[in-house]
């Protein structure tokens, strides 16, 4: 029988709030971040396209086990959306497929906020992750193909206006999973019979975080390495310090600040670990939920259900 080989990296927890680059892929991200915490496990939380920038949430070992909630957090973008051409693509990386020389008037186009604002439905652009027959929707595009994808029902909680020029308009907008900014582009547009595309996306929060948990890949690289701009190989076999780029670690349990939290001992902690119920104590102590966190010393512990005033762990975390 096979023996299990040993895991490569460094059992390291918690979340990056990338601030990523233009020009640079989600999974390249992904790759770069694990690189530099020479971590076990890394995934991310909601892909950002190549030519958007912004929040890329990354988390690292435990903390993948909370990733869905943070792909249901409400997301803030500010975009850009220029007036005249259609692309492909929806943005500016595909060619022009309508054009027209009208331009839209401020009035028009705030006018036109209320129809993209609450439940609404969207269908996703050809360039999408979509799945049409098994198969990604952005294939099948690259392929020359025109695949039929049906529209999906997503939420806007709020679209502004930013700013409003002759050929562009800069917009903010609040929503839910599953809202595609590019898409929106391209549907305004053509309601307003001008066409329009992204020129310019950036992903501004990805609830529970904020821009205050920003970190750049360039602060990131002068705490793994200081002044060096990349390790020197004669140090290799030196202990490597961890310690100042872990200090920019989020917290894994930052990202279920939508459960309800409750404190248990060290030894009510331990019982959790080894898929034990336990009894709630405190006054504050909810009886019922369906979904709940338990922490000890400030440290995650458990995702469980509370029922009649006892914590059941489902999915649990090491310590």
């Amino acid at each position: 029988m096979a023996r299990r080989g040993k895991k490569k990296g460094r059992p390291v927890s918690g979340w990056v709030v990338l601030d990523k680059p233009v020009g640079m892929g989600s999974t390249e991200a992904v790759s770069k971040i694990k690189w530099l915490f020479q971590a076990e496990k890394a995934g991310h939380a909601g892909t950002l396209d190549p030519l958007a920038s912004g929040m890329l949430p990354i988390a690292l070992g435990e903390a993948t086990k909370t990733v869905p909630y943070v792909q249901d957090g409400a997301k803030v973008y500010r975009f850009t959306v220029a007036w005249g051409e259609e692309r492909s693509t929806d943005d500016l990386e595909g060619p022009v497929t309508n054009s027209s020389d009208r331009r839209p008037a401020e009035a028009e186009v705030r006018a036109l906020l209320p129809k993209y604002t609450g439940v609404i439905m969207q269908t996703p652009p050809q360039f999408s992750a979509i799945k049409i027959a098994g198969e990604r929707a952005y294939d099948l595009a690259r392929e020359g193909e025109t695949v039929d994808i049906p529209a999906r029902e997503i939420e806007i909680g709020r679209l502004d206006i930013v700013e409003h020029g002759a050929d562009k308009t800069v917009f903010e907008i609040e929503c839910g999973k599953g809202t595609y900014v590019r898409s929106l582009a391209r549907d305004m547009g053509r309601d307003l019979g001008c066409f329009g595309h992204i020129a310019e996306l950036r992903r501004v929060e990805v609830e529970p975080f904020t821009p205050e948990d920003f970190v750049t890949v360039a602060e990131l690289e002068a705490a793994r390495f200081g002044d060096k701009a990349e390790p020197n190989p004669d140090e290799a076999e030196a202990p490597i310090d961890f310690s100042a780029i872990d200090a920019l670690l989020v917290e894994t349990a930052a990202a279920l600040d939508c459960l309800p939290q409750v404190a248990v001992s060290d030894d009510a902690a331990t019982k959790i670990r080894l898929g034990n119920p336990v009894i709630i104590r405190g006054r504050d102590a909810p009886v019922e939920a369906e979904e709940a966190c338990a922490t000890a010393r400030g440290k995650l512990v458990a995702i469980g259900a509370i029922e009649q005033g006892m914590f059941k762990p489902k999915r649990v975390f090491v310590g």
